[in-house]
């Protein structure tokens, strides 16, 4: 089978086996509101941290993200790019890559906080290319981070620093033992085959993540029923990422607006019908498996 190991299949179809109960009983209008990081936004649905998709797009995805009420996550950029994105009014989140050479990381987390971002993050899952080998990106080699780097890095920024990349209950301890602001579980679209489905790992993680450290997903999150099992799960938000590049060729100017909006309406139907009144709220025991 062409699709074998496909982690993004794999993860898929887990999400989809994955099916809920109604409770409508003393039920009420949800409420989508958000906090975090000591600010308020409309949604826990947010953009995912693309990188390479040119000054037009990120610009648009974070103009999209601020008229929608939601966190904007971006990728690799350069300064300039960062800084048209931030002249949006968006919060930006910015994931950065495990370069070798570590004083680019600072370098890059000291611009972050100048331009005034709510958070950044590291890419843990990324420092390897297909063979094994140091990952080269851009011209600039990759390594895995020990916990030492990354307990340094974190207690050296004024902001929360996200380990993105996390799958496992091993590197979830290790993150926060270094003193991690938040994690993201994700496979990196597919970087590892048969990698576990983030949702799978979440409700083991959430138990031994303290509530000040916010769980996010990405990975195959596509609408605001998929958004409402990560949340359900024990996610504090999720992040959207390929579709909206999709929704941006479809139209450049109101396409990520739109899609964020419909997720979030969405995810307010999904409360409704399971009588959750808010994300503080939030039911595991709605989720059930086939």
């Amino acid at each position: 089978m062409a699709d074998q190991g496909n982690s993004n299949s794999i993860t898929r179809q887990y999400m989809d086996s994955l099916l809920l109960e109604t409770r409508y009983m003393n039920s009420v209008n949800p409420d989508t509101s958000y906090g975090l990081y000591g600010e308020k936004f409309a949604s826990p649905i947010m953009t995912a941290a693309l990188s390479h998709v040119g000054q037009e797009m990120s610009k648009a995805l974070a103009q999209g993200a601020k008229d929608a009420g939601c966190v904007c996550w971006y990728g690799m950029a350069d300064e300039d790019e960062i800084e048209q994105m931030a002249a949006t009014g968006a919060r930006l989140i910015e994931i950065i890559k495990p370069y070798t050479d570590r004083d680019l990381i600072r370098e890059k987390i000291r611009h972050a906080e100048k331009t005034g971002l709510l958070a950044v993050g590291i890419d843990i899952d990324h420092p390897y290319a297909e063979d094994g080998s140091p990952d080269m990106v851009d011209g600039y080699e990759m390594k895995a981070l020990t916990t030492e780097e990354f307990r340094d890095i974190c207690s050296s920024s004024s902001l929360p620093v996200i380990a993105k990349g996390v799958l496992s209950l091993y590197d979830a301890k290790e993150v926060l033992k270094a003193g991690a602001g938040g994690m993201v579980l994700s496979h990196h679209n597919n970087r590892i085959a048969y990698a576990l489905p983030p949702l799978k790992l979440l409700p083991d993680i959430a138990k031994i993540t303290p509530d000040n450290v916010p769980i996010f997903v990405d990975c195959m999150i596509q609408t605001g029923m998929d958004a409402f099992k990560a949340l359900a799960l024990g996610a504090k938000g999720v992040c959207i990422g390929r579709p909206l590049m999709t929704a941006y060729k479809k139209d450049p100017e109101q396409g990520i607006r739109d899609y964020l909006l419909h997720a979030r309406d969405e995810l307010a139907k999904a409360m409704a019908y399971t009588g959750t009144a808010d994300l503080l709220h939030m039911d595991a025991s709605v989720i059930h498996t086939l």
